[in-house]
């Protein structure tokens, strides 16, 4: 049985990004520890990096052309699990480039 609203990380097993998609997925949860029902590590291949919310693509490495700051992340997340939620001092925090 699927908890929703499930968030996805697929991350790409030859670059050995494990430990960044697990940490993006703790940082998820605990931010949205009510909101969100599931967080799932999906292995990929080729380069892949993309976070998914009930199969929306939220973020997407190689499109974007890096991986995804924190703050911007979560404000992406907050927008459709709880709108109008204040993310306190990620709020006001400005974004850094994409790495």
């Amino acid at each position: 049985m699927t908890r929703q609203p499930r968030l996805e990380i697929e991350y790409c097993t030859q670059c050995r990004w494990l430990l960044r998609a697990a940490w993006t997925a703790q940082e998820l949860l605990t931010t949205f520890q009510k909101e969100l029902g599931e967080v799932a590590l999906v292995p990929g291949v080729g380069g892949v990096f993309e976070i998914r919310l009930d199969e929306e693509l939220l973020w997407s490495r190689k499109a974007a052309g890096g991986f995804p700051e924190l703050p911007e992340l979560k404000r992406l997340v907050r927008d459709r699990v709880a709108p109008g939620r204040s993310l306190g001092h990620t709020d006001r925090a400005g974004t850094s480039p994409e790495t």
